[in-house]
């Protein structure tokens, strides 16, 4: 396995500044958020992406992943991490998360990057389930297609209290469409909260898992992400399992909770995820 740090914490920091801070603590990849400060596709200029470029090369890093799940950009004042979501009412505002993330797929093959995560549907606002899982296939579909052209995964990552939040229902959601470049983002926390265990659903779900995120949650289940070792989840169990499963791809921990600090949860988190990986004999290259 391999180990990255996503860009996501440091909002206040310019991503040459956060590749270099980030390779100075010791991590050899990155997830890069495909938003602001850093990389919001629309308007990325060519010398923008080749700073980019340039700025991982200087500092010997690897991207694990675009991420195109936040949309801090278009500032929209219910949640800027999930709105504009793929089952939006209004079609023209579902048009904005469908061709940004058509933008985010097309800069991640631009920049080498394996694979882009996004948000899994968004709220329900009362409307049916089996209702809003069929817009947001049909919504899926195109964006899929365009994977498949630039040859990116697009990889789908529950979340509570959103559309698809358990392993269930992602497998009910997988049935929908096929395609290789479709995939899941396996979240830790995110399948904690929802009463999920993180091991026994990374044997569930291993075949679809195609990169991970890491972070803590509280006893309480609230989703709010925490330094590993800071709340209850049980990360030897859930490494152990993904060394079982013969997973060997990225974890990105992910602490966009701790934008004041990042530098200090990122080094933090590195050394504590680490030695529970060499307790139970898993290796980060």
């Amino acid at each position: 396995m391999k180990l990255a740090f996503s860009t996501n914490a440091y909002l206040n920091f310019s991503f040459p500044d956060t590749a270099r801070r980030l390779a100075g603590i010791g991590y050899t990849g990155l997830e890069l958020m495909a938003d602001v400060p850093h990389a919001w596709p629309a308007y990325l200029l060519a010398e923008q992406k080749q700073a980019i470029r340039d700025a991982m090369a200087a500092n010997r890093l690897a991207f694990s992943n675009v991420n195109a799940f936040m949309m801090h950009a278009v500032d929209d004042k219910r949640q800027k991490y999930w709105h504009p979501s793929w089952i939006e009412p209004d079609p023209h505002y579902r048009r904005v998360r469908t061709e940004h993330t058509k933008k985010a797929l097309s800069l991640a093959a631009e920049l080498g990057a394996p694979c882009i995560t996004t948000e899994p549907g968004g709220p329900l606002e009362g409307r049916q389930w089996g209702e809003c899982l069929k817009l947001f296939v049909e919504e899926l579909k195109p964006v899929v297609e365009h994977a498949e052209k630039v040859g990116v995964p697009l990889l789908v990552e529950p979340e509570p209290d959103l559309l698809i939040e358990t392993a269930d229902q992602y497998l009910e959601f997988a049935k929908h469409i096929s395609s290789p470049y479709l995939g899941l983002n396996f979240d830790i926390g995110h399948f904690y909260c929802v009463k999920d265990d993180p091991a026994a659903t990374v044997r569930k779900l291993a075949p679809l898992i195609r990169h991970v995120h890491l972070e803590d949650i509280a006893a309480t289940r609230v989703h709010h992400h925490l330094v590993p070792g800071e709340g209850v989840i049980d990360f030897h169990a859930t490494l152990a399992a993904l060394k079982e499963v013969g997973y060997v791809g990225w974890v990105t921990i992910e602490l966009y909770t701790y934008h004041e600090n990042p530098d200090g949860a990122a080094k933090t988190a590195r050394e504590r995820v680490l030695k529970i990986a060499g307790e139970v004999g898993v290796q980060f290259g």
